[in-house]
């Protein structure tokens, strides 16, 4: 038997609010970690962005702005663990946020299974976006590679829109 949390990715989307949701009336009382993903270097790359070979003026990006941005996204990314982590607790978990940081070539998917492989999560928790006619056969790409790769169960919950 797993003895991590359950681990919710957490995006802060109307389908990411509804699975905190829904997960708490099935699996509320445990132990939850609700995870945000963020993209480091972002700014970085901005510095290196060719614009004036597409027409435009160089970009006003310098290291100061790039820093900025990225603490910026960091700060984002807290905020908005903390906020999933306070819907997890009123719906039931004893939860916490955590804000990863993570490469910008290595896929949300892989962030969230590798935090739940290292917590011994007991299952891992994704919405599931409408997707327009294919909704119904195809998940997104995160949330299907979540599956596909997860260590434990993945419980995913529709947005509830219809």
């Amino acid at each position: 038997m797993r003895s991590g949390p359950i681990v919710f990715g957490y995006d802060g989307s109307p389908a990411a609010e509804h699975a905190v949701r829904e997960a708490g009336e099935l699996m509320g009382r445990r132990p939850a970690l609700v995870v945000v993903v963020w993209k480091q270097s972002v700014g970085f790359e901005l510095l290196e962005l060719p614009t004036a070979t597409i027409g435009l003026p160089p970009a006003e990006i310098d290291i100061r702005t790039a820093l900025e941005i990225e603490e910026s996204m960091r700060e984002r990314a807290q905020g908005l663990a903390q906020k999933g982590a306070g819907l997890a607790r009123d719906a039931g978990f004893e939860a916490e946020g955590l804000a990863v940081a993570d490469d910008l070539d290595v896929p949300v998917a892989d962030t969230i299974v590798n935090v739940a492989r290292e917590r011994d999560a007991q299952a891992v928790v994704v919405g599931a976006h409408e997707h327009g006619r294919a909704s119904e056969i195809i998940l997104g790409s995160t949330t299907r590679d979540v599956v596909r790769h997860s260590p434990c169960p993945v419980l995913v919950v529709r947005d509830g829109v219809s």
